[in-house]
């Protein structure tokens, strides 16, 4: 796994959205069309704000994918998921189609299913994601399941998972956050041909820490990102500030 730190996280936005571009040209260049993964929350919106102002981005060739939702939000909510990708990416840039996991869908598995199905038709370029405080990818808190090929699953969000989305200001009290989700599975993520990891904050210093110099373990998930070819964990200063010196 590469590191790369930006002076602010301004800059750090900048250069995970500068060099998800560049991955998405190539991908079009050589196939005509680019498959991407898209994250939310808090630590993505530097980066996404980069990305959408970009001129250099073919998006009526780029085809998107959700990466998790809680189960029950209506798309109304402030928190949801799908609202946040609408307003922030979808509406500013119209990809030629984007996916969008249903998390109020009546039927949760079934819903894992049906966008599942999809995205296994879909090779992926570029995995745009973030890791949490607990070092959570996606939605797959420790211990994650390593092991499953089906694409997106029902997960139960820990307490320190909900503790956080409280935190962020998505959810007045850790009672309002819903108790489950769906996520994409830690295989599917890692099947990307590349992976961009925004990940600003102090209070994810020591999650970074471990994904980049502990062990590969579920109960850190994002540290499996060591194993893959092509990831890079963009990072602000404070965000990086436990890191060994590189």
């Amino acid at each position: 796994m590469q590191v790369v730190v930006g002076d602010d996280a301004k800059s750090m936005g900048e250069r995970a959205a500068s060099a998800g571009a560049a991955l998405i040209g190539d991908a079009i260049a050589a196939r005509g069309a680019a498959n991407i993964i898209v994250a939310t929350g808090a630590s993505q919106f530097e980066m996404l704000a980069a990305l959408t102002q970009r001129d250099d981005v073919d998006w009526a060739k780029v085809t998107g994918f959700h990466l998790d939702e809680y189960i029950g939000l209506p798309v109304s909510h402030p928190a949801s998921f799908r609202k946040y990708l609408k307003e922030r990416l979808v509406d500013k840039v119209q990809p030629a189609a984007f996916h969008y996991v249903e998390g109020d869908a009546p039927d949760a598995r079934a819903e894992c299913g049906r966008v599942g199905a999809l995205i296994e038709q879909h090779p992926i370029d570029v995995a745009f994601v973030g890791i949490g405080e607990n070092g959570h990818l996606a939605f797959n808190d420790p211990p994650a399941d390593f092991e499953t090929e089906e694409p997106y699953i029902v997960v139960t969000l820990d307490q320190a998972c909900r503790r956080q989305q409280m935190g962020e200001g998505w959810f007045p009290t850790i009672d309002d956050v819903p108790a489950q989700a769906i996520s994409m599975s830690i295989r599917q993520i890692m099947k990307a041909a590349a992976i961009v990891c925004s990940v600003p904050d102090a209070r994810k210093a020591a999650a970074v820490v471990g994904a980049v110099e502990g062990p590969v373990t579920p109960e850190l998930p994002s540290s499996i990102m060591q194993e893959h070819p092509n990831a890079t964990l963009y990072l602000d200063p404070a965000s990086a500030a436990r890191l060994a010196p590189r």
